[in-house]
């Protein structure tokens, strides 16, 4: 294992052009869990109704005193971990260009990276669904759900229900990412919900190499996937980064 982590250390240290494509699995050392699996969201509710822009349209205040209590509550606590910093730290030495990440926690962000790509939105915002009024979620008062606009109308989360389509600009600059980069980080992610998951073929079909960082084979695994690190983020980027810094110290 340790020959992959140099491997890919090495591959990434003399590469222009990185970006990474990141999932739950990279979130869960920071405390929030994945939407699928074990432990997931999915147990306790059922993604096609309280996950669903049909419900949240009919009873926001349903959606909003179930789903969105429980991400809200954890989302408030959770803070950039090792893997987030990693790739912060990865941006700061001009060798990760982008980040195209599914996830809505604002932890790319928080950490330092300046270009990032959301397939699924962010639950640090909110938009009101009369007026178009956006504030940010920590701003909001909460006391009574659903949360309201001063014009009266209800804030509804930036985030990408189940029922709607990915942002079309999100969809075409991961495009444009994958097809122009030389190296794509493959971090946390399942590899099975598209379109994100796509990006990855996109990218190996333009010659790009496939780093896959994931404690499980997925579908990339075999057909894609120059490789995979078979750690949990956090482990595998820190030792990753340590290689890198020793390299260019």
């Amino acid at each position: 294992m340790n020959d992959l982590i140099a491997k890919a250390a090495e591959m990434l240290a003399k590469t222009r052009h990185v970006i990474a494509l990141t999932g739950a699995g990279i979130s869960v050392e920071s405390g929030i869990p994945p939407f699928r699996g074990p432990g997931g969201l999915w147990e306790k509710f059922d993604p096609m109704e309280v996950g669903h822009i049909r419900t949240f349209m009919k009873d926001p205040a349903r959606v909003w005193n179930t789903l969105m209590a429980e991400m809200r509550g954890v989302l408030k606590k959770a803070v950039p971990n090792s893997a987030h910093t990693s790739l912060a730290r990865l941006e700061e030495l001009s060798i990760l260009k982008t980040v195209i990440t599914q996830n809505i926690d604002g932890l790319h962000q928080k950490a330092g990276n300046t270009d990032v790509i959301e397939f699924h939105g962010n639950f640090a915002w909110l938009t009101c669904m009369d007026c178009g009024n956006r504030k940010e979620t920590i701003s909001v008062n909460m006391d009574v759900l659903p949360p309201r606009c001063e014009c009266g109308g209800i804030f509804r989360p930036d985030c990408v229900f189940f029922g709607e389509a990915i942002p079309e600009e999100a969809l075409i600059r991961s495009r444009e990412e994958a097809r122009a980069c030389e190296v794509m980080l493959v971090v946390g992610t399942s590899a099975i919900v598209q379109p994100a998951a796509f990006m990855p073929m996109i990218a190996h079909q333009s010659g790009a190499k496939i780093i896959e960082i994931n404690p499980e084979p997925t579908p990339l695994t075999e057909s894609v996937s120059t490789f995979i690190i078979q750690k949990r983020a956090g482990e595998a980027l820190t030792a990753i980064m340590a290689e890198i810094e020793k390299r260019a110290g």
